[in-house]
């Protein structure tokens, strides 16, 4: 019998000795108390909900319990810059294929900035197309991470990518994702976006103040606000802009 690749990570929860006060963050976040139905599809599992759901939070603490450094990059990449990481890695156990993923990444919008600056500091560019990512734009480095850091049969963990992205490269982005996923590998991504939230089959976990819940594509908020506000465009810039 030919055992599957993946998936590489199955799925998130509390270990039984984690001392939790459900009183104090990120513990009070009914998100995060709900992380028992946290389940990872083998190619590609989304986390949507509005900011301030935790969505971003719970990737970190995967991310950290994993062993990926706080600022994102590989796990051979330990820097260090920001103390306002929770605690929550330390409460998780991770439930994790009979394979291990041969590649990985995690990547943080907010901080990747502080990663490319290293990757220059000390000259390690080739797993990066061989340029400075500060002589790119933000979407140009996030896309080198898709085309030439990630190697396939990897694990993914991406935390809002959309924020480089237009919507044209988000479609690029797609596909670089979509050719990943066909070579073995895993992705957990943190999004706003409805055209990454369109990759098929994949499973989407609603995060919102009565906890985690998984929706369907056309179900999320991302799906619906962008349907209506394209095809309704002049009236809802005219009920917003009459508010004012």
């Amino acid at each position: 019998m030919t055992l599957k690749e993946k998936p590489y990570l199955q799925s998130a929860s509390f270990s039984s000795d984690a001392d939790i006060d459900h009183r104090t963050y990120p513990y009070s976040i009914p998100a995060v108390r709900d992380l028992a139905k946290l389940s990872f599809h083998p190619d590609v599992t989304f986390l949507v909900g509005e900011n301030g759901t935790g969505k971003s939070t719970v990737l970190e603490g995967i991310a950290l319990a994993l062993g990926f450094s706080p600022e994102g990059g590989t796990k051979n990449f330990q820097l260090s810059t920001t103390t306002s990481t929770s605690e929550l890695h330390r409460a998780l156990r991770l439930r994790r294929g009979f394979r291990r993923p041969k590649d990985g990444y995690f990547l943080r919008a907010e901080s990747f900035f502080n990663v490319a600056t290293y990757m220059d500091e000390v000259g390690y560019l080739d797993g990066y197309g061989g340029k400075s990512l500060h002589q790119r734009s933000h979407g140009e480095a996030f896309m080198s991470l898709l085309t030439h850091k990630f190697q396939g049969k990897g694990l993914y963990l991406l935390d809002e990518p959309e924020a480089a992205l237009s919507p044209a490269r988000q479609l690029a982005a797609l596909s670089a994702i979509h050719q990943l996923v066909q070579d073995d590998s895993q992705f957990i991504i943190a999004t706003h976006s409805p055209i990454l939230l369109a990759y098929p089959n994949a499973q989407i976990w609603q995060f919102d103040p009565d906890g985690i819940s998984e929706v369907a594509y056309e179900d999320t908020d991302s799906f619906a606000v962008s349907r209506d506000f394209l095809n309704n465009y002049p009236r809802r810039i005219e009920q917003l802009l009459s508010d004012l």
